[in-house]
């Protein structure tokens, strides 16, 4: 597999606002490319190739396939941001696509793959959310209603001098969850996660969604395993969401065990995605 390059650009393409670490896929026998280009989109207190939560355990993929991994703005290697924004990331999206390519976007990531989808459909090949943190589309489910709620109050009351280190043991610790490493990239990415736009507000029209003709997966967790606090606070209400996403757009639903799909079950959640892409492409 070759390594990582530091633009997703080809000679002549413009150059676009987001940073794209691109792993090249390695040419089959006859010389082509398996298929369409794949563009991942990361969720909070991450970036692209991040071992924790974002999609280093993707890499396999690349062996076939051209894969960009977008750094949204404000994290990994993308410019500052004074607000991060699901709309913005929306847009830095579509340029990424290109002529045409399949998307995967992990929690907020995911947000900003729907809008992404909604307003280029011709653009995109196939539409992988894993576990997406567009509560608002569920919010008639109770489960998903008290979570708004919460996630609300708790924005409202978010002391104007936190940290980004307190806020990332805040956004961990307070869960059950191990904290990670305070190192600059996590603590930049926790910065600018406090000061984002709340995705779980998104109002995405899923209508379009439903009409488009490109396959649609959901991925979730079962959850089992998580911090009870997690579980609780997060997990039912994603749960929740992905069902009533996949069911509104027609998705197929994917649950493997655990709570971080694509980290902690990579080899399942990579051959889902393989077999998507193929079926997509043979249709």
């Amino acid at each position: 597999m070759s390594g990582a390059s530091s633009s997703s650009r080809s000679p002549g393409e413009p150059r676009l606002p987001v940073h794209a670490t691109v792993w090249d896929h390695r040419l089959n026998p006859t010389g082509i490319a398996a298929g369409w280009p794949v563009v991942f989109v990361h969720g909070i207190l991450t970036w692209g190739t991040d071992p924790r939560y974002g999609f280093a355990a993707q890499r396999p993929l690349a062996a076939r396939r051209r894969l960009l991994l977008m750094d949204r703005r404000g994290y990994g290697r993308s410019p500052d941001i004074a607000r991060s924004d699901w709309a913005v990331d929306a847009e830095d999206i579509v340029g990424l696509l290109g002529a045409g390519a399949h998307l995967v976007g992990h929690a907020y990531g995911g947000v900003g793959a729907m809008a992404a989808a909604v307003r280029r459909p011709d653009l995109v090949r196939s539409l992988t959310l894993i576990q997406p943190g567009a509560l608002r589309p569920a919010e008639r489910h109770p489960v998903v209603a008290e979570a708004l709620a919460r996630a609300r109050a708790a924005t409202a009351a978010m002391p104007p001098d936190l940290t980004p280190a307190e806020f990332l043991r805040g956004a961990t610790e307070s869960v059950g969850m191990e904290i990670p490493e305070a190192t600059p990239d996590r603590l930049r990415a926790a910065a600018t996660t406090m000061a984002e736009l709340p995705c779980w507000d998104a109002d995405i029209d899923l209508v379009p969604l439903a009409r488009a003709a490109f396959p649609k997966l959901l991925v979730s967790g079962d959850w089992e395993g998580a911090p009870e606090p997690y579980r609780t606070y997060a997990g039912l209400p994603l749960i929740a969401c992905a069902e009533e996403i996949a069911e509104a757009t027609g998705a197929a639903h994917l649950v493997v065990p655990g709570y971080y799909p694509h980290t902690q079950q990579p080899e399942r959640v990579n051959a889902a995605l393989e077999d998507l892409w193929d079926a997509s492409e043979q249709g």
